[in-house]
């Protein structure tokens, strides 16, 4: 029997309040301080960052220690990974009464979750997904939402979407990416196939992907039809994104910082935040890139932000640079403010036939959708051998992990013995973690260092 409670378009506008600017959940990334700075710049709605539900049921100091809330935080969804419909009901149960939804993640793409079994790669296992969503749609007190990606075929997405909604999802929303798209591979998320499935289901639907400015909010709501438009990245680089700001690095950052006095955040969170919000000087400034990443407390973190505020306020003293947007759409931004990341290209990449099925096309006219194409898209081009570039390892040619404080790859992090002071390839907790691994017969727990899911 299932329980009464406001569902599909109700529930968005009476338990959501119409929200239409929503942060994504984000592992490590959207803690209670997040989402306190976020929703002061025009977050309409948070989600909390992807909670391991087999965890989350049976351990209580991972629950105090991964999910802190308030009055004030909401509305509010939390996040669960599950591949189990009971481990997930259990872990649901637990905080039905201290939130508006719950939501199940099958769009997380990092390979924890392959191995894990749980997030996109459930993507294929339509009765299992069936059973979670229908058990908490009749047993909890509040709806169950689901946050998905495409499949390159359009047709295949929508009747995905549908099995979700018709097994009681009352909100969905689209990433509009494959599952293969992460990380230097992400490309473009495809807004033709987000209107496609907004307008075959009957719950309203979040659209992800392809937000750099706050401009993009309205194309996309525009383009595909969505109720709201969910931010991950670009929140994380910018937090007053939907407010259609661009603040002075150092502001964002101390205001953070203070947020996290009041509210108790993990240092191993509070670091991937500042290292992304203070990223456009850092690459300049590159000794308080390095200092950023051995540091231990707030106190000290706040007196790396005190120097890069002198050192960045004469800067934008000295400095006639105005904003410029180029005929792509590409805004030239000064360092001392917050902006997007665009990543570098990889090697260029073969020539492939382009699949037949994908909707991307439906994009291909819209100018900021052209700001950061995938690599198959990417024309072919000579290139000089240059210094190395923000992206790029300091010390090799290969990619730098996006969270190395000494902008490494793992193996130059660990040859050059940085890792003992970098969180991101320490050698000592790799080997443990691989350690646990292998013991692990079960579920696993995500990395909580993960990217954004």
């Amino acid at each position: 029997m299932t329980i009464e409670k406001p569902t599909g378009f109700e529930f968005w506008e009476k338990s959501l309040k119409s929200a239409k600017y929503v942060v994504a959940p984000m592992v490590d990334q959207s803690e209670e301080a997040w989402r306190v700075l976020s929703r002061r710049y025009g977050a309409e709605l948070c989600y909390t960052p992807m909670f391991h539900a087999r965890l989350f049921s049976e351990s209580q100091h991972y629950r105090d220690e991964q999910f802190t809330t308030s009055p004030q935080d909401r509305p509010l969804i939390v996040q669960f990974c599950a591949n189990d419909p009971d481990t997930l009901l259990k872990a649901a149960l637990l905080v039905q009464d201290k939130c508006d939804a719950v939501d199940l993640n099958i769009g997380c793409p990092q390979h924890i979750a392959k191995r894990g079994h749980y997030g996109s790669f459930l993507m294929e296992d339509w009765d299992l997904l069936k059973n979670m969503v229908s058990l908490l749609h009749s047993k909890l007190s509040i709806p169950v939402t689901c946050k998905i990606r495409i499949f390159p075929d359009v047709n295949k997405t929508i009747e995905y979407a549908k099995l979700l909604v018709d097994a009681g999802a009352q909100l969905l929303t689209v990433h509009g990416r494959f599952r293969e798209q992460k990380g230097h591979k992400t490309g473009l998320a495809d807004w033709e196939q987000i209107r496609r499935v907004r307008e075959a289901v009957s719950v309203p639907v979040f659209a992800n992907g392809n937000i750099l400015y706050h401009e993009d909010v309205q194309r996309c709501l525009e383009f595909t039809g969505a109720q709201g438009v969910m931010s991950a990245e670009g929140n994380l680089y910018n937090p007053a994104l939907f407010s259609g700001e661009l603040p002075p690095v150092w502001k964002m950052a101390q205001e953070y910082l203070d947020i996290c006095k009041e509210i108790p955040t993990k240092i191993h969170m509070i670091r991937p935040h500042l290292f992304k919000i203070l990223r456009p000087c850092l690459h300049i400034h590159t000794d308080m890139r390095e200092q950023l990443g051995k540091v231990k407390s707030i106190e000290q973190f706040e007196e790396i932000v005190q120097e890069l505020k002198q050192r960045l306020e004469e800067s934008a003293k000295n400095s006639s640079h105005e904003i410029t947007t180029d005929e792509n759409g590409t805004r030239d931004i000064p360092h001392w403010l917050c902006q997007p990341y665009f990543r570098p290209p990889l090697a260029e990449p073969k020539a492939g036939k382009a699949n037949e099925n994908s909707t991307s096309e439906a994009n291909s006219d819209d100018p900021s959708l052209k700001r950061k194409p995938s690599e198959s898209e990417s024309p072919k081009k000579t290139r000089k051998p240059k210094k190395v570039k923000e992206g790029l390892c300091s010390h090799c040619k290969n990619v730098a992990s996006i969270k190395c404080p000494f902008q490494s790859c793992k193996q130059c992090c660990r040859k050059n013995e940085t890792c003992r002071q970098c969180e991101t390839h320490n050698y000592k907790k790799s080997k443990n973690l691989e350690a646990n691994e292998k013991s692990n017969t079960g579920n696993e727990e995500p990395d909580l260092a993960a990217a954004a899911v």
